[in-house]
């Protein structure tokens, strides 16, 4: 049995989500190294109509939790949406870590061909699994990750590529 669809998610969500875990830690010192009240990193956004830092993470953690119950046909964890410190938000990424940690290769797998239907602002939404992973799920993902890292980058908090990454499998350090 093939594991691409479980490899091409979960991983990669473990991986990105401890990077981000990272990044907030930097975050974290930078606003205390420059006398920055975290709350306005917080509610920084890039533009007027895009959503906040504190928003864009939640996201990143919604999209990870929700398609790896969505594929594993499983009810996902309900999160409140009431994070208010970076310690909040580091504490919704070990909920999200811990959720799909114990999701299973062949539950993803067997998601392949399953109709995932999902909410997308007032419509619901209509794939096949594998499609729902490649042309929907990993897309907006990385958009609110990236967001998100490009908030915290734009207010000055030194993060680079390396950061953004984070331990990428297969790489040994030199």
């Amino acid at each position: 049995m093939s594991t691409l669809l479980y490899q091409a998610t979960v991983p990669v969500f473990e991986q990105t989500l401890t990077a981000l875990d990272a990044i907030l830690d930097k975050a974290v010192a930078y606003a205390s190294a420059h006398k920055i009240d975290p709350a306005v990193l917080l509610a920084s956004r890039l533009r007027p109509d895009m959503l906040p830092f504190v928003r864009q993470t939640q996201i990143v953690c919604d999209g990870a939790k929700n398609m790896a119950a969505r594929l594993a046909g499983a009810e996902a964890p309900k999160f409140e949406d009431n994070e208010a410190s970076f310690e909040d938000i580091k504490a919704r990424i070990k909920k999200t870590l811990d959720y799909i940690g114990g999701v299973k290769a062949e539950d993803i797998e067997a998601g392949e061909n399953r109709e995932i239907v999902f909410p997308l602002g007032p419509n619901k939404m209509k794939m096949k699994g594998a499609d729902y992973i490649f042309h929907f799920a990993l897309p907006n993902f990385y958009f609110h990750l990236t967001t998100a890292y490009g908030i915290l980058r734009h207010n000055g908090v030194e993060i680079g590529k390396r950061d953004f990454l984070g331990a990428v499998a297969g790489i040994a350090p030199a």
